[in-house]
């Protein structure tokens, strides 16, 4: 079934909208779910609980890209149950290293309105610049700092060592953080 049609269902308040998306977009969530909680279970109900998000702002939302849209709600709340559970036991994991890879090039996060507008100028200003990197290094950035795969699994997936692919997400994370200072983002 074709995106608008399931939005469609969406729209009308079919409860079948849900299955059709389970069906299409159903294995996307729960990989992006599993690379960052690393369970089985709980990226099951991860999938669960973004069938659920999706229900509640569409509407009066009407997503462009709704795999993409689909991919964001369930890596943030796999996030914010990573983050809760690592509270709970103090934990680290691959999770905990990719964000610190970040941490260097990234301003912190935001919490008041003006904050928030500048955390929105900051996306705008990382999606540019992806768009400037050629397609490989542009894949394994989002591949590892989106969708949270591992540095084995993409170096597994372009059939190349991982101290390529490390060397590769190094120089990125190098030209992003020169961008955005270029940009007058403070970091």
């Amino acid at each position: 079934m074709e995106d608008m049609q399931i939005l469609d269902m969406y729209f009308s308040r079919e409860e079948a909208a849900l299955d059709e998306t389970k069906q299409k977009y159903g294995k996307r969530m729960f990989v992006v779910s599993n690379n960052i909680l690393h369970s089985t279970e709980d990226a099951d109900e991860n999938v669960n609980d973004t069938l659920l998000k999706s229900w509640n702002v569409i509407p009066p939302s009407r997503p462009v890209m709704f795999g993409a849209f689909l991919a964001k709600i369930a890596r943030n709340l796999s996030l914010n149950k990573w983050e809760a559970k690592k509270a709970a036991k103090r934990g680290g994991g691959e999770v905990s290293i990719m964000l610190g890879e970040l941490e260097e090039c990234l301003p912190s996060p935001k919490s008041t309105p003006e904050e928030a507008h500048e955390a929105l100028i900051v996306t705008d200003t990382i999606n540019i610049f992806l768009s400037t990197l050629e397609k490989p290094a542009r894949v394994v950035f989002v591949l590892r700092y989106f969708h949270s795969e591992s540095i084995g699994a993409i170096s597994t997936r372009f059939k190349t060592s991982e101290s390529k692919i490390k060397s590769l997400l190094f120089r990125t994370r190098k030209k992003l953080r020169t961008h955005l200072e270029k940009e007058g983002i403070t970091i």
